[in-house]
């Protein structure tokens, strides 16, 4: 058994890292490989593969909303994606045809909220309740719509 404490003294902080020897690059270079990886899986049409292979097998969907629909894009939608990325895999691993489905599942309420508050901040509101009913819920749509669009064309 050797003895630490009998090493030969070690110049500079690097080299009193204990640190394994890999094959892999130090820098992964993403900008200028991943367009390489992706051309491959697309050569190899990986997720067509998995597509077909699911054919037949019990459905599992899970729609995927927009990051951005209701603000600026934060880690809360990382999370969000991941999370919703992990369960798709996982239930296409389980046994399940599980597509990866783009949509515009957001419930709205955020939406609703942060352009209540703004035309409450503009003292827009009181003009949008004195509408009777049918007409104030179009201009709440519309308004949230246009909300939505704005964070589409930013990100």
């Amino acid at each position: 058994m050797t003895d630490r404490t009998q090493k030969p003294p070690q110049k500079g902080y690097k080299a009193s890292l204990n640190l394994p020897s890999t094959p892999f690059r130090m820098k992964a270079n993403l900008v200028e490989r991943e367009p390489r990886f992706q051309q491959r899986w697309d050569a190899l049409d990986l997720y067509g593969k998995l597509r077909e292979g699911a054919q037949g097998l019990p459905r599992y969907v899970l729609h995927d909303g927009p990051p951005y629909a209701n603000g600026s894009i934060h880690l809360g939608h990382l999370l969000n994606k991941v999370l919703k990325d992990l369960v798709v895999r996982s239930r296409n691993m389980l046994g399940f045809d599980a597509p990866f489905i783009p949509g515009w599942d957001c419930h709205g309420l955020p939406i609703e909220h942060k352009v209540l508050s703004e035309l409450m901040e503009a003292g827009k509101l009181d003009k949008l309740m004195g509408l009777e009913e049918g007409a104030r819920k179009m201009a709440v749509r519309r308004e949230c719509q246009r909300y939505a669009e704005k964070y589409q064309k930013l990100h």
